[in-house]
Parts: structure tokens; C-alpha cells; sequence
């Protein structure tokens, strides 16, 4: 699942094409007048682009038409996530899992380089442990999506992990609540998935798969998902989701295109209050995670409860 920003809310964006009066004057001054403070932490926070390139020089000089990109934070909000000793839930010395919070990117986006999982992980495990490490994420979370991250932290077996993960040997169930009730206890999906001419995720028939994508860079990929519906509750239902492949937000879409949207996703339907109760992000939560050791070859079944906010919907249809 990919972390890239996924609700409704979307980032600012602010353009500047530099003039030839302009070409001398330092990005970080030019920035300012663009954008006063704000463009100031845009630029500490990695959030400034010039001709489609993150730049990080405030000493930065332009040439004349070098186009400068702001982007911000939704809301103007920068996440701080801080990563304890409580949110580990498995470590030696190649891999780190974590329950991944709700709110938390898993990299960097393009208006922050440092509000992330990764940075939070690394400057946590630095800090403990004295030295520096390599750390690398073997899969992404969306923002919103709750539970288990794995990374690695020893360079030498990313390329046995993302083995691993591509050909579908590493089991990653998830727990939705979504609209409705399911006709159905056990139901597969097979599409193809991809980005829209529009730029935004897809779905798209299991015929097309293999085709070309409508705005071309790439082609129609194969989106595998098994779902079990473990509980109805009259207007909604807790189901078991297990990724087959890991296609940018594969459970959310393919519950929409099933006609049951995870409640708090409003990017593809669901709903966001149900009896006057609000829902502030998809309820999506990674629970299960299970691999061979890439070192060890010993089996890991991980596993990760459900986060307050979906407990609550689990519990509140139990009264």
C-alpha cells in the first residue's frame, strides 16, 4: 500500500516562473517573497521544487523561466510523527516492525521530507542506540491505515525482502469496516489497477491488464485481493482483507468497486458519519503479517490489535 496523501484533503500548491529580474535573487529570498514564513519552512521542510526537482540549497540562483513549485502540508499541517518502544513490535538485528500510527506517512511526500515513519524510526533507533543505520521500508502504509510496517536495517537483504513481498509469499491480512452487509462470507477480486487519465488511482477491467495506461508511462497492473466478512452489524461489517498483490490502495478501491467503502473514505465513497457519529479516516487497519526470515529462514507471524477508533465501531454494534 502506498503512503501518498489519500483523503480528501489535498495539498497547496503555489507556482512562480522566474523572471529575468528575478534570476540573481537567492531561492531562499525569492521563496519568502512568494510565500513569506510559510514558503521559508517550505524550503527547510524540502517542500520547494524548481523545474520539477526538490531543491534544498537556500542558496540556490535561478535562471530566467525556471519554474519554482511550493507545496504544503493539507491544512497547512505538518505531521510530527515520534516513534517509541511502544510502538515496536518485533526487532533484531536485520529487521524493525512497528505499529504504524494513524496520521503517519510512511515517507517522505512532496511537501516534507522529514514528517515521516522512516525518519521517526531511524532518529528513535539513532538516539537509543548511539550509532547510525541503514533503514529501508520493505512496503508502504497510506497515511491513514493503521498497524504493522516492516523496514529493514541491514541493506544486504532488501533485495530478498522485495522478493519476497513480489512474489506473494509474505501473507499481509487487513481489518475493514465497511458500508453495508455482504451477501457474501468469502468473495476474490481480480482487476486491473492503475492510474486514471487524471492522474488518480483506478480500477480497470481484468481484460485490460497488460495494456497501456491512458496517460502512457507505464501499464495496467493485476490487483489480486481475498475478502471474508467476519461480522455484519445491519449498516456495516468487519471484513478480513488479504493482499495478493500490493497495488496503491487496493483494499479501499476494490471494497468501493464490491459496493461496500470503508467507512471514513470519502475518496472512494464511504461514508464519514453514521448516526451522527464522525469518522475521521478510513477504518483500515493492518493486522497480520507473516514472512520467512530472510536471514534466519524461521517463520515470523506478527500480529497487531485494532487501534481505539475501530475497536470502538467493533464494540459500539455490540451494545
Amino acid at each position: 500500500m502506498s503512503s501518498a496523501p489519500d483523503s480528501a484533503l489535498s495539498p497547496s500548491i503555489i507556482m512562480h516562473t522566474v523572471s529575468e529580474g528575478e534570476s540573481a535573487v537567492p531561492l531562499a529570498e525569492l521563496v519568502a517573497s512568494m510565500a513569506g514564513t510559510v514558503g521559508t519552512t517550505a524550503l527547510e521542510r524540502g517542500g520547494v521544487w524548481v523545474n520539477w526537482r526538490r531543491v534544498l540549497s537556500s542558496e540556490l540562483t535561478l535562471e530566467p523561466g525556471d519554474q519554482v513549485t511550493i507545496r504544503l502540508p493539507p491544512n497547512g499541517i505538518y505531521a510530527e510523527p515520534v516513534v517509541t518502544a511502544a510502538d515496536l513490535v518485533y526487532e533484531d538485528r536485520w529487521l524493525v516492525v512497528l505499529n504504524k500510527a494513524v496520521g503517519w506517512y510512511t515517507i517522505e511526500t512532496p511537501w516534507d521530507r522529514f514528517g515521516n515513519v522512516w525518519v521517526a524510526l531511524k532518529t528513535y533507533l539513532m538516539a537509543r542506540d548511539g550509532t547510525d543505520l541503514v533503514l529501508h521500508p520493505a512496503h508502504r502504509l497510506d497515511r491513514d491505515t493503521s498497524g504493522l510496517l516492516l523496514f529493514s536495517r541491514d541493506a544486504g537483504i532488501n533485495r530478498a525482502l522485495h522478493d519476497a513481498f513480489a512474489g506473494r509469499s509474505v501473507t499481509k491480512r487487513y481489518l475493514a469496516v465497511c458500508a453495508g452487509s455482504p451477501d457474501w462470507m468469502h468473495c476474490s477480486l481480480t482487476t486491473g489497477h492503475g492510474r486514471s487519465a487524471h492522474g488518480r488511482w483506478r480500477l480497470y477491467g481484468e481484460d485490460e491488464i497488460g495494456q497501456t495506461l491512458p496517460q502512457g508511462g507505464g501499464r495496467i497492473k493485476s490487483a489480486q485481493t481475498s475478502f471474508k466478512c467476519l461480522h455484519r452489524y445491519g449498516d456495516y461489517a468487519l471484513i478480513e482483507a488479504e493482499l495478493h498483490t500490493g497495488r496503491t490502495h487496493q483494499i479501499r478501491l476494490h471494497l468501493a468497486h464490491l459496493g461496500h467503502p470503508i467507512l471514513g473514505d470519502a475518496t472512494y465513497g464511504g461514508l464519514t458519519e453514521v448516526a451522527g457519529v464522525p469518522i475521521k479516516r478510513h477504518l483500515l487497519h493492518a493486522g497480520l503479517l507473516s514472512l520467512t526470515h530472510p536471514v534466519t529462514h524461521e517463520p515470523l507471524h506478527l500480529n497487531c490489535p485494532l487501534p481505539e477508533d475501530l475497536r470502538d465501531w467493533v464494540e459500539r454494534a455490540a451494545l
